[in-house]
């Protein structure tokens, strides 16, 4: 996907470290509810440009995990405190366990059960007795609506008073009462500093499943999971919560 690579330097003006300040204090209380025994060492799974971390490193230390090695270099840049590991979150394995595991919305990109389930299990593999799991997806089959989002982001000037600037067009496409899979259109705008303009069109596809799915998985991975919604600047979302059994 362009996005996460040939344009993952442009990821702070796509999505600002600054706007998650919300979700992470909602995701840290979430898990500081959950958890039992001590919460410091924390893995996040598809930790992307590093967003989340940059909040929640205050509170914890950070393995982060993440298939796009340009990705990592964006968060290396934000977080140089935390460990940054490349993986995927279907096959990783780092050998050592954690008081908590978080995944945020890179979990949308499992788009089958059998991807989901192998995600789900690398979770189990790397919690400690009575750790705690924190998984947020954008949507699940109940909560799924399709829509257009327009966003952007402007760099600081540098000395010569130039900056790049970007804007897109994020498109959900409405999907098949039984589908499990999601197209997102991206339509960008990339604005240079000599101030030549350049579009580029991204395509994803997410996987869309029902809460029962998600918590048989859960169950089958051997992790005790529980539906917590969650409000993030007035709209609500599915987060699964789940623990490992002592």
């Amino acid at each position: 996907m362009k996005l996460y690579e040939e344009l993952a330097d442009w990821w702070p003006l796509v999505s600002p470290p600054s706007g998650y300040a919300e979700e992470a204090a909602e995701y840290l209380r979430l898990l500081r509810s959950a958890a039992t025994g001590p919460l410091r060492e924390v893995l996040e799974l598809g930790s992307g440009g590093g967003n989340n971390a940059s909040h929640l490193k205050r509170e914890l230390s950070l393995t982060l995990v993440d298939p796009s090695e340009r990705m990592l270099e964006v968060s290396r840049a934000l977080n140089p405190e935390c460990v940054h590991v490349p993986g995927d979150m279907r096959t990783v394995r780092l050998g050592r366990l954690f008081d908590a595991v978080f995944v945020h919305d890179a979990i949308d990109y499992m788009t089958t059960e059998a991807d989901l389930r192998a995600a789900l299990e690398t979770v189990a593999l790397h919690l400690r007795p009575g750790g705690v799991a924190l998984l947020a997806p954008d949507a699940t089959r109940e909560t799924f609506e399709p829509g257009t989002v327009l966003e952007g982001g402007d760099e600081q000037p540098g000395a010569d008073g130039r900056a790049r600037s970007l804007r897109y067009m994020e498109w959900t496409l409405p999907v098949e009462p039984d589908a499990t899979l999601v197209d997102v259109h991206y339509g960008l705008l990339l604005r240079e500093r000599d101030g030549s303009v350049r579009s580029v069109h991204d395509m994803h596809q997410i996987g869309l499943f029902p809460r029962a799915t998600w918590l048989r998985l859960f169950a089958e991975v051997g992790l005790d999971a529980r539906l917590e919604p969650r409000t993030i600047e007035g709209e609500q979302y599915d987060t699964f919560v789940a623990t490992r059994p002592r």
